[in-house]
């Protein structure tokens, strides 16, 4: 009986396995609600974009489709790709602040359009029979969003500490220790550091609490921190770590942008910071000297910007030197082409690429030198 029980037991018949059809699929077809798309600040939580495809019918259930939507800047084949992976869905929808965010990422400035492509792959759940569908190009234009750390209240930013050569004081000496404001959310310096120190950057210079405007970072043991990260504002109480110094001492340019909340030290070069600037030329009135007038000498404004105004003729050329009666250092016009790029030369009886032409008119104006940036402008 036994024996009997256990040959019908093996013998109960199962249901058929599921049969879904052809091995492989074919190719879906990707297509988005809009070929544009430009929203306002006031529209960041509504619907932006819808991403929608067709299904590519694998052999297998729908519920377990693989598919791996990619957006990227035109022209750069995906390569920095934001991607999203969605299992058994048909599409997917992303809200203006999520579509915003990944423009900005991609380091699109606010209110410009550029091009997006858009593709789809798809596969089985393991990544097997992988089809790419058609790309799509769309025109999208980022918004304005709020500076992700609030902008200092005085428009201004110092830096201050140990790895300065005044050290840690409540008043920095200006102008060397005060930053250029390179655009409204994004400030620069070119200061000189030691290594092996710290420093702070503070929103307010001097006072009885200059250290309640202050700029610091989280952890100052993150690795390469010194040569840039995620920084954040403290207030007095608040738990902040001093910013790194690099490794090596020497001229460094330090970058703060609020509006990611990161900033960046990079090397100046070998060469020092101008602590002086002079214009000279055949565009001014005393020609070509290598020890102008003392009218011909530029006023610093911070720790890497010079300014003058002056009446200049025109269809002529003028050069910076920083150093009265000698022809080097000098800076001149990069490349030749006036884009307001400055080329530079510390090698005596060695010119810089070009001189700067005058503009066409004549007349009084104003030249501004910021070697965080190392341009000019002439206005």
């Amino acid at each position: 009986m036994f024996v009997m029980t256990v040959g019908i037991t093996a013998c109960n018949k199962v249901d058929d396995l599921p049969n879904y059809g052809a091995t492989t699929g074919s190719a879906s077809v990707l297509s988005a609600s809009k070929t544009t798309l430009a929203a306002l600040p006031a529209d960041s939580s509504l619907l932006g974009i819808v991403f929608s495809w067709t299904n590519p019918k694998y052999a297998t259930d729908s519920a377990t489709q693989k598919f791996v939507l990619e957006i990227d800047s035109s022209g750069r084949n995906f390569s920095k790709a934001v991607t999203r992976t969605i299992i058994g869905a048909l599409g997917l929808s992303f809200t203006n602040k999520e579509m915003n965010d990944i423009l900005l990422g991609f380091g699109f400035q606010f209110n410009v359009a550029y091009d997006v492509d858009v593709r789809l792959t798809t596969s089985y759940g393991n990544n097997n029979e992988k089809m790419v569908a058609n790309t799509l190009k769309i025109k999208m234009t980022p918004y304005k969003v709020p500076p992700k750390i609030a902008l200092p209240t005085t428009g201004k930013l110092w830096i201050n500490g140990g790895a300065c050569t005044w050290s840690w004081t409540g008043n920095p000496p200006t102008p060397q220790s005060e930053f250029s404001r390179i655009n409204n959310e994004t400030w620069a310096g070119v200061f000189n550091l030691s290594s092996g120190n710290e420093f702070l950057v503070l929103g307010q210079n001097g006072g009885t609490s200059p250290y309640d405007l202050k700029y610091a970072v989280p952890n100052n043991t993150v690795p390469n921190i010194s040569a840039g990260g995620a920084f954040g504002f403290f207030p007095p109480g608040a738990n902040g770590d001093n910013f790194k110094s690099p490794g090596t001492s020497g001229w460094y340019k330090m970058k703060m942008d609020f509006q990611s909340g990161t900033f960046n030290v990079s090397s100046f070069g070998s060469n020092a910071m101008p602590q002086d600037l002079y214009i000279t030329g055949d565009g001014t009135t005393s020609g070509w000297v290598n020890n102008p007038p003392a009218n011909q000498k530029l006023t610093r404004v911070n720790s890497c910007e010079y300014t003058i105004t002056l009446a200049l003729t025109p269809g002529k050329f003028f050069k910076f030197l920083s150093v009265s009666g000698q022809w080097q250092p000098q800076f001149g016009l990069a490349n030749n082409i006036s884009n307001g790029n400055l080329s530079s030369s510390y090698v005596n009886g060695v010119d810089a690429d070009n001189n700067i032409p005058t503009p066409n008119t004549a007349g009084t104006y104003k030249i501004t030198v910021n070697f965080a940036t190392n341009s000019y402008t002439i206005q």
